[in-house]
């Protein structure tokens, strides 16, 4: 069974946020045939590894993972345009080859599993403060020393960021990302071709049967097969000229 994947519109997608904060019924996916080459091999590990299949939102993982240049996984995801905002309902989660199911769905049954274990971890703290503190008492806290910096917790980063790329990730924004992507790739595909008719301008020389271009080759075939047969039309009529001329003759 692999957590975090799944499919959109027919395409593979891992799921970085489950929900976006604010908008439970947006999720933000990252297309796996899409994903830059060079990071390409290192996000899909970190997927597969103990901390990306441990980790609640995949997104958690990988911003705590390392590319082999030195950037933030996730950052680097945003920057390069790899995060799309899409619809939960959308999102069809294949934990395994012939189990499958909705995002939307999936994300409420982890709601309510979160929400039952709660209530039975509050029970619990209950229970073992009963006698030394009144039920109406708050929770204790841990008391920070001084100096100490603020901890924050590992829900707390993913919430902000995926706030912090959400709002990124606006109508406009999506467009302009999009757009830029297109000039990306019309840039490159000139760039190929280029090289693609600079290649075969040095393989030319470097096959010595074929000096002419097709069309010019087949022109001299054609005018070839004409004037042969114009010669033999020639010749046949000169031989019926000599044959009457001598039958005149006689």
């Amino acid at each position: 069974m692999i957590k975090h994947v799944g499919r959109h519109n027919n395409r593979r997608v891992i799921v970085l946020f489950r929900t976006v904060p604010g908008e439970d019924h947006m999720a933000l996916v990252a297309y796996v045939d899409s994903l830059p080459v060079a990071m390409h091999d290192s996000i899909m590990k970190v997927l597969e590894s103990d901390v990306g299949q441990q980790a609640k939102e995949l997104a958690d993982a990988l911003n705590r993972s390392m590319l082999p240049d030195g950037r933030i996984a996730l950052q680097a995801m945003h920057k390069e345009g790899s995060i799309k905002k899409v619809p939960t309902n959308q999102v069809i989660m294949t934990p395994t080859v012939n189990s499958t199911v909705r995002l939307d769905e999936l994300n409420k049954i982890l709601s309510d599993m979160e929400v039952g274990a709660d209530a039975v971890k509050k029970m619990a703290e209950l229970d073992s403060q009963r006698g030394l503190r009144n039920e109406n008492s708050p929770p204790l806290k841990k008391q920070r020393e001084v100096g100490e910096p603020v901890r924050t917790t590992s829900a707390d980063v993913t919430g902000e960021t995926a706030a912090s790329i959400a709002g990124y990730l606006d109508d406009t924004s999506l467009a302009n990302s999009w757009v830029a992507q297109a000039t990306k790739m019309r840039n490159e595909a000139k760039a190929l071709l280029a090289e693609a008719t600079r290649l075969e301008k040095e393989a030319a020389p470097l096959l010595p049967h074929v000096t002419e271009k097709p069309a010019k080759a087949k022109a001299k075939v054609s005018k070839a097969i004409k004037v042969k047969a114009a010669g033999t039309k020639t010749t046949t009529v000169a031989k019926k000229n000599a044959k009457a001329t001598k039958k005149t003759a006689n």
